[in-house]
């Protein structure tokens, strides 16, 4: 169905009142950036170990992807070899396990397929290529080359990044079912939608410098903070305006140790003062 033919009916965002009502339902609209990247990097995450696993030889119902095997790229003088990282199998698996889940017709339900998918597009977005040389002496007559995994830390930090940029949005229905038709950025006047490799947010984050047991946040008193760090470890950011205490050791240990014949050991005792800081 194209975007056309949604909008044909004039679809309306959900009144204000409608979505409060649904978000107080098990697993209603509320959902927050933390949540979408957690569903974000877990759809990615599934894709990735099955894919990975393919690869080794360690499922038997997938392999290596062959599809491509034998052809020659004649503008850029290499033809496909080895064993490629069948990743369509690994983001075929995550949307059959992953999204399996996501059965309520619900606005929640839209933003946390929509995240899985982002995921997984972020996956496929960063396959490699890797060649090999064949020739006398290493001179690259030929190559061969195929595509392989990228490290899944890279993978998570590029969900990080889209995490801080993360999109809020609405959902809106269809105006004769009433049911969540799609997601559109919030804000906008007209019905545009998030891209898709966006994260999506329907709700703003609850404030996690407080402790709240409704939201399960544990708040940041008491947390270790690092004096001198712009980042979010740093005291600044981690202790919410609130300020932080200094703390003051002493560390005694016994240092530069020989061994005197026959037959002892015998240390110096060294010390060092370090301070640690804690949030207010």
């Amino acid at each position: 169905m194209s975007f056309d033919s949604v909008c044909m009916k004039c679809p309306e965002p959900a009144s204000p009142q409608a979505q409060k009502a649904e978000s107080l339902l098990p697993g209603g609209s509320g959902g927050s950036r933390e949540a979408a990247f957690t569903y974000a990097i877990t759809a990615a995450g599934v894709a990735h170990a099955v894919t990975a696993a393919c690869s080794q030889g360690n499922l038997s119902n997938c392999g290596c992807d062959r599809e491509k095997q034998g052809y020659y790229n004649q503008a850029e003088g290499w033809k496909w070899g080895g064993c490629s990282a069948d990743v369509r199998y690994g983001i075929d698996f995550s949307r059959r396990f992953v999204d399996a889940r996501e059965i309520k017709k619900n606005a929640r339900r839209l933003m946390n397929l929509h995240n899985n998918e982002a995921g997984r597009k972020v996956l496929e977005e960063r396959m490699k290529l890797e060649c090999k040389c064949h020739g006398v002496s290493g001179s690259c007559t030929t190559k061969t080359c195929w595509t392989t995994l990228p490290k899944f830390r890279e993978v998570g930090h590029l969900l990080k990044e889209k995490y801080n940029v993360a999109v809020q949005v609405e959902v809106v229905r269809a105006s004769r079912l009433r049911q969540p038709t799609f997601l559109r950025i919030k804000q906008l006047r007209s019905y545009q939608k998030p891209m898709e490799t966006d994260l999506v947010y329907i709700e703003k984050s609850p404030n996690y410098c407080e402790e709240d047991a409704a939201t399960g946040s544990v708040g940041t008193q008491g947390r270790l903070c690092n004096r001198t760090s712009p980042g979010a470890d740093g005291c600044d950011t981690m202790c919410c305006g609130r300020g932080y205490n200094t703390h003051q050791y002493t560390k005694v240990w016994q240092c530069n140790c020989k061994f005197h014949w026959c037959c002892f050991v015998k240390c110096n005792t060294c010390s060092e003062r370090t301070e640690v800081f804690t949030c207010k």
